[in-house]
């Protein structure tokens, strides 16, 4: 049995004004192929479905070469057409001349965003069926902010789509993608899916999946996972940053040879869904930055610390509302990890600890960026990047004391900090701050909330409706329309057909 393992994800923000490129692809580890694309994320996506692909006897896997996230990350614009259709076509080519193969695995994401392609991922699934055929079976993995539809079943055959926000359960999706492609293949395992698309538009920040109501419409899914054999149910939140016209919620059912079943499983989540749509759109408190600034100095005062300010909606990492604001109320003994400015980086090459600085960092990107913060100081670290994302793509990263035990840490790109660990891994202590702030919608909470650290958490946004806001209405959506959608417009009454 040949299975070929293909990947190209992207979490697109196409409000931002630069394009991803090819050569933002491109770095030493990426493209990769063979046995070092199937040695990528071994918790995650890819190291699932080696894991369990690999527990089968006579299974091949045939790692094609593909390229790994970008050098930016998520904080990087519509992917260009020339980028995709360079890394694709490589793809097939290679599909073609190593073939012929019973099966693929596609490594996803779900809310790519290519110049020209409407539906990004359903488009490499046809150019892979193209190539494998109809007996061959198609399995991919998705993040739960994907943008999708029916189009992408109608050329492969399963779907697996992580359920927590934070995302904890990529690996385990990874593993029934192994172990449900490998039964598809084998004939004792027959994919029938259905795709019920919902209008509801929701911020990322709202969709945390550790309290109500998106908790229980996860448990609403396991429940069914549970309670009949051989049944899988994907929740797509959506990703609204994403222009792409098959944006919005999406739930889709995996059955055994069973479409009646997937129906009613689907028409179940959707309703559950639809009759708490007001609740899934107003979960999440959020505070605008200097009352969010001053709501932390009042618990520092009080001893609920460390505090942690969250700045959701910086989708470039260039912003510098939340910095600016800390300096104007003159907080003390905090840490802003981080702000994007690789051109600071780059005026500082050579620096050393202890070298007094006086640099200009963010803004300018965009007006959702702010204006650039002249900070003085010195020169605290200078390290290589701790997160995942960052790490092996050649990322150094500066930290600046400034202030009253002040640290700002400068990135190239948007860094989303996850775990503490990722911040004393620079060699900073946790010891020295009762304020952290960072760039993060929910997935800071795997580290800093569910962990336990930290017992004042804080969202903020800046007071105008700027890129990554809440008030997703004041955005240039111009592939979608946002009056379809909940709470914007759309149907009031009704489940939608």
């Amino acid at each position: 049995m040949r299975i070929a393992v293909l990947q190209f994800a992207h979490e697109t923000v196409t409000f931002l004004p630069f394009d991803t490129t090819e050569d933002d692809f491109r770095y030493p580890g990426s493209p990769a192929a063979g046995e070092a694309l199937l040695a990528t994320d071994p918790k995650g996506y890819m190291g699932g479905f080696v894991q369990v692909a690999r527990e089968f006897d006579g299974v091949e896997l045939v790692g094609i070469e593909s390229p790994l996230w970008p050098r930016t990350g998520t904080g990087s614009g519509w992917i260009t057409n020339a980028a995709f259709e360079i890394f694709v076509n490589r793809q097939i080519e290679e599909l073609m001349a190593r073939g012929p193969f019973d099966g693929a695995y596609l490594a996803l994401h779900g809310a790519m965003g290519v110049r020209g392609v409407p539906r990004p991922e359903a488009e490499i699934a046809k150019r892979v069926r193209a190539v494998l055929g109809p007996q061959a079976r198609i399995a991919a993995t998705f993040d739960p902010h994907g943008n999708e539809d029916a189009e992408f079943l109608a050329h492969a055959d399963m779907a697996f789509c992580v359920k927590y926000f934070p995302h904890y359960d990529m690996h385990l999706q990874g593993q029934r993608a192994a172990r449900m492609l490998v039964r598809s293949i084998r004939g004792d395992f027959r994919a029938t899916t259905t795709t019920l698309k919902l209008p509801i538009l929701t911020p990322t920040v709202l969709q945390w999946t550790g309290a109500p109501p998106w908790s229980d419409l996860v448990q609403r899914a396991l429940t069914w996972e549970a309670r009949e054999p051989d049944v899988f149910v994907n929740v797509f939140f959506g990703f609204p940053w994403s222009d792409v016209p098959d944006g919005g919620m999406t739930f889709q059912v995996l059955t055994n040879g069973k479409p009646d079943l997937a129906q009613r499983i689907a028409r179940d989540m959707a309703g559950w869904a639809w009759r708490r749509r007001d609740a899934l759109a107003t979960s999440a408190t959020v505070h605008r930055i200097a009352d969010g600034v001053a709501l932390a100095r009042q618990a520092v005062a009080e001893g609920r610390v460390p505090v942690v300010l969250a700045d959701h909606s910086d989708r470039s990492g260039y912003a510098t509302w939340l910095l600016r604001e800390i300096v104007a109320q003159g907080l003390s003994r905090t840490l802003v990890a981080t702000i994007a400015a690789p051109e600071a980086i780059a005026a500082l090459a050579g620096a050393k600890p202890g070298d007094p600085v006086e640099v200009e960092i963010g803004g300018r990107v965009d007006p959702s960026a702010g204006k650039p913060v002249r900070i003085t100081g010195t020169v605290l670290v200078v390290a290589d990047a701790t997160t995942a994302r960052a790490t092996g793509k050649g990322q150094s990263w500066i930290a600046v004391r400034f202030g009253e035990g002040n640290v700002v840490v400068l990135s190239p790109f948007l860094v989303q900090i996850m775990l503490p660990e990722e911040l004393w891994g620079l060699g900073l202590s946790s010891a020295d701050y009762d304020v952290i702030a960072i760039k993060s919608r929910v997935h800071f909470r795997r580290g800093f909330d569910d962990s336990g650290f930290a017992p004042t958490i804080l969202l903020v946004e800046p007071d105008e409706p700027y890129l990554g806001t809440v008030r997703l209405d004041a955005l240039p959506y111009e592939h979608m329309r946002i009056a379809d959608y909940y709470p914007y417009g759309g149907p009031a009454d009704r489940l939608a057909d």
